[in-house]
């Protein structure tokens, strides 16, 4: 079985992580500034060497150090020295960025359709009447071959059942334009959070993540998420796509001896906060499921018990930093993490855990038969890139070099729900016009008639664009030429 090195203990174990096993999930936890972001890099590096492709999302960016070889230092070689740990081979991993935004990497897109009406009511915080005028709006637009690509495609589908209520609530049901106003005023809303970068094609094509480079080594993808972060639901349905996505489009495949693909999801808690019941039946499944599929998802959070047990207890693989206990709650937390643990004879976790030094964790993989193994604590390796950040050149350098430069760059618009629904109402608009009798030229004295009467009917005339103004308009008309 092959294995990934994490770091060693302070007697010189050292404490891997079986790949075989690796689809077993993992929870990498611990406060602000212990370490976890470095814990991450290595895993990463690790799994990518071993030819596992890795998706991460990148908080503060600091992961993208990765791309680059990193450099030995006097400072790093001291710490490695005083913990027994080896020096790393330095080396860049390959590395692909991405960004809802498009300003840090390539653009990453879903369609409206793609997304689905439970996320997006998620995404928009929806009542349940909200939610039922969401999924009319998108059955409808099946029915009527109306494609739902981006914003303006579901407004226009949106505004076209509000303007045939009558029809379509003898068929799905009741449909208020109160429902469907406030679901507008929440795509605004949507809109204003940049929702608009993230909706749209060219969309993501879910099996680039699985690319692995020529010499066998598996690419990591990061999507910058320092923008995207300020935007939690944004962000958080996101990751819930791209669990159903995945779990959706791949196959099953069993046990295998490596996975076909990790995630790395940070500040995961965004994934269950103010989560419908619903919603968090629906990720609980799809994390306990996804396995099948040859998936590993490791959640990084602070706390463990931001995580719901029903998706604690499926995260097989453990790294615990150190926790704080300043207040009852954190005491309370400090407790079930310690509780989380298979215990090691040799200390108390309760009373190790808020000791630990930056760089160091309680660490517990899965051994023989999945079997957790004993907790042991541990001082974890150090990355063989860069640490830190990357410049906004070295940036840009390797996105143009990257394999999917020129698939995701430029935006395509194609023929779908906005403009099958505009050209509809313009020909709507042009029968309308043919309809509205040609005029007369005036005579003289009707020149000379009363010119607030003529600019009122000229004003009404434009105005009209439904069938009910062109019966307006006829009877102006004639009770005008009885004059």
């Amino acid at each position: 079985m092959t294995f990934l090195f994490v770091g060693q203990t302070p007697d010189g174990q050292p404490q891997n992580l079986p790949l075989a096993y690796a689809n077993r999930h993992g929870l990498i936890a611990g406060a602000t500034g212990t370490g976890k972001t470095i814990t991450l890099q290595v895993l990463a590096e690790a799994f990518s060497k071993a030819g596992v492709p890795v998706f991460a999302t990148d908080i503060k960016g600091d992961l993208s150090g990765l791309s680059l070889a990193g450099q030995e230092s006097d400072a790093l070689k001291s710490r490695l020295q005083q913990r027994g740990l080896p020096m790393p081979e330095f080396r860049p991993t390959p590395s692909i960025f991405w960004d809802i935004f498009g300003e840090k990497g390539h653009p990453l897109r879903a369609t409206v359709s793609d997304m689905g009406a439970l996320l997006l009511s998620r995404l928009l915080n929806a009542s349940e009447a909200q939610e039922g005028v969401l999924s009319i709006a998108f059955r409808i637009a099946d029915a009527e071959g109306l494609l739902l690509l981006d914003l303006k495609d579901l407004r226009s589908v949106l505004t076209y059942v509000a303007d045939n209520a009558d029809e379509f609530s003898k068929q799905y049901g009741y449909i208020t334009s109160q429902s469907v106003a406030s679901v507008q005023r929440a795509l605004l809303q949507l809109e204003d959070q940049g929702a608009n970068s993230f909706f749209g094609e060219p969309a993501l094509t879910i099996t680039d993540f699985l690319k692995i480079t020529p010499d066998g080594q598996g690419y990591v993808h990061l999507l910058a998420a320092d923008q995207l972060i300020s935007s939690p639901k944004i962000y958080a349905t996101f990751l819930l796509w791209m669990l159903s996505e995945l779990y959706e489009t791949l196959p099953e495949v069993g046990d295998l001896e490596k996975p076909k693909l990790v995630l790395f999801f940070d500040e995961a808690h965004l994934l269950f906060q103010d989560a419908p019941k619903v919603l968090l039946e629906k990720i609980e499944q799809v994390v306990r499921l996804i396995r099948s599929k040859g998936v590993g998802v490791y959640l990084i959070t602070q706390n463990p018990m931001d995580i719901p047990d029903t998706v604690l207890g499926q995260l097989g693989h453990r790294v615990q930093h150190a926790l704080r206990a300043f207040t009852p709650k954190d005491q309370k937390a400090l407790k079930v993490a310690a509780e989380t643990f298979r215990p090691n004879p040799d200390f108390k976790t309760e009373e190790l855990l808020p000791q630990l030094a930056v760089g160091e964790a309680l660490t517990s993989f899965l051994e023989k038969d999945g079997v957790p193994g004993v907790v042991q604590r541990t001082f974890i390796a150090a990355p063989t890139g860069q640490i830190g950040a990357i410049n906004d050149d070295d940036r840009r350098s390797i996105l143009q070099k990257s394999l999917f430069y020129q698939n995701y760059t430029q935006t395509v618009d194609r023929d779908s729900a906005y403009e099958r629904l505009q050209s509809r109402a313009d020909a709507q608009h042009q029968d309308q016009r043919d309809d509205i009798p040609e005029r007369q030229p005036l005579s003289s004295y009707e020149r000379r008639g009363d010119s607030l009467m003529t600019v009122a009917l000229k004003s009404v005339v434009r105005a009209a664009s439904s069938r009910a103004g062109r019966e307006i308009i006829r009877g102006l008309l004639g009770s005008f030429s009885k004059r």
